[in-house]
């Protein structure tokens, strides 16, 4: 008869693996994935590097989990600010905002997200990671051509237009360590309402 864990057991290993994942959000976040070995991790949590293979079986799993991880909570910050009260309009430029500040302010943190050379799981996963962030933008995109503020485009064409642009225009500053608001922010958002085919600012 195969062995089954107890419900206490299952608790504990899996208190372990976010115990370990944490660590490794907190490393990723100083050092990239460049500094995300098994060891590295497991000294950050404080256990042995066998602990750390009894979570995930090895440093492939270990990398995808953690990319999970931190890319759902940019999904879901961005959706937040995309559900603001205001126009198509003003919601995706929110989204983008809120996206670039948070890159922005932890920059090595973005750039392994983003760029960084890592396992070729983790290059799938980042296909996933763009295509959330493409399907939040397409449905505002989408409810602004629907209402007739936006004019009549492809919401998942100019969505995926989107992504790549400001992904593309931070990953520079951030490999560059250059990253600076002050500027970037402000004209990605004039970028955002020109690819809307929305109005900006004569200035602008």
């Amino acid at each position: 008869m195969p062995y089954r864990r107890t419900p206490a057991v299952q608790a504990r290993l899996d208190a372990r693996r976010d115990q370990v994942l944490e660590a490794a959000v907190r490393l990723l976040s100083r050092e990239g994935y460049a500094g995300c070995s098994v060891a590295a991790i497991a000294a950050e949590t404080g256990i042995s590097t066998g602990s750390v293979y009894q979570s995930f079986s090895g440093k492939s799993e270990l990398a995808t989990a953690l990319f999970r991880t931190l890319a759902a909570r940019e999904v879901e910050a961005v959706a937040q600010a995309a559900a603001r009260p205001g126009t198509a309009a003003e919601r995706t430029a929110a989204a983008v905002e809120t996206f670039a500040a948070r890159a922005l302010a932890a920059p090595r943190r973005a750039f392994a997200l983003l760029a960084e050379p890592v396992d070729p799981a983790v290059d799938t996963e980042r296909l996933v990671f763009r295509r959330a962030f493409r399907d939040v933008y397409a449905g505002l995109v989408a409810e602004g051509v629907a209402t007739g503020e936006l004019p009549p485009q492809s919401p998942e064409l100019t969505a995926a237009a989107l992504v790549g642009a400001v992904a593309e225009a931070l990953v520079g500053p951030l490999a560059d360590g250059d990253a600076a608001a002050g500027e970037l922010v402000p004209a990605l958002l004039t970028f955002t309402q020109r690819a809307l085919g929305g109005h900006v600012a004569q200035h602008a």
